[in-house]
């Protein structure tokens, strides 16, 4: 017999707006560790997320090595200076001045790979695509990241690494391809606005020229 959905209210989709407009990229942590067993609660709910030909080829690896994490720092460090070579003028001094990590005081830290070449899907949808994989691991870290605010836990995605780097430090197969490096923790501040409106970086926009209709 088939299982009857759920309904939900107004109330449920204002929350859910809600849970939308909180969900921050987080930078700054408290380092008090989160509750025993919430982690393992959050990848449950990940592992709930859509992926290409059923594949599930997200593989988180929870970098708890205090060394491990320190060799993340400094690559951090490394790919941030010569990420400021880019810029200059006004615009370098304000990329000097913004904290893009919380590698330093998140109480958990995630790499998240794709596997490339996974167990599962017999290749269902990656043919044509196969980038798909990737984009099923992205949709992983989502529901990761809503799930964490759900329980007032933040999540800061950091990208200025260099992937063959995070590779070697996690000693992850060669067919694993990084995707993030994820921080979890409780936030020190709340805000609804981005992180980077606030330090005048970028302005978020209406939905205007991004729906286009042919």
């Amino acid at each position: 017999m088939a299982a009857t959905p759920p309904r939900f209210d107004q109330h449920f989709r204002n929350q859910f707006r809600q849970l939308l407009e909180w969900r921050r990229d987080v930078r700054r942590f408290d380092t008090r560790p989160l509750p025993d067993g919430l982690v393992d609660e959050l990848l449950d709910i990940a592992n709930l997320s859509p992926s290409v030909g059923l594949s599930q080829p997200w593989r988180f690896i929870m970098v708890d090595d205090v060394e491990r994490r320190t060799q993340v720092a400094t690559d951090f460090e490394q790919c941030n200076r010569a990420a400021l070579q880019q810029f200059s003028g006004a615009r370098a001094a304000r990329y000097a001045s913004l904290k893009l990590a919380g590698l330093r005081e998140a109480p958990v830290q995630i790499a998240t790979f794709v596997d490339v070449n996974p167990d599962q899907g017999h290749g269902l949808g990656q043919k044509t695509m196969p980038e798909t994989l990737h984009y099923s691991s992205v949709l992983a870290i989502y529901s990761l990241w809503l799930a964490a605010r759900t329980h007032g836990v933040g999540l800061g995605w950091v990208s200025i690494l260099n992937p063959d780097e995070v590779k070697a430090i996690c000693e992850v197969p060669d067919h694993w391809q990084f995707i993030a490096y994820l921080c979890l923790g409780y936030p020190l501040e709340e805000h609804t606005e981005p992180e980077l409106q606030l330090s005048g970086w970028e302005t978020r926009r209406s939905l205007g020229n991004k729906v286009i209709r042919r």
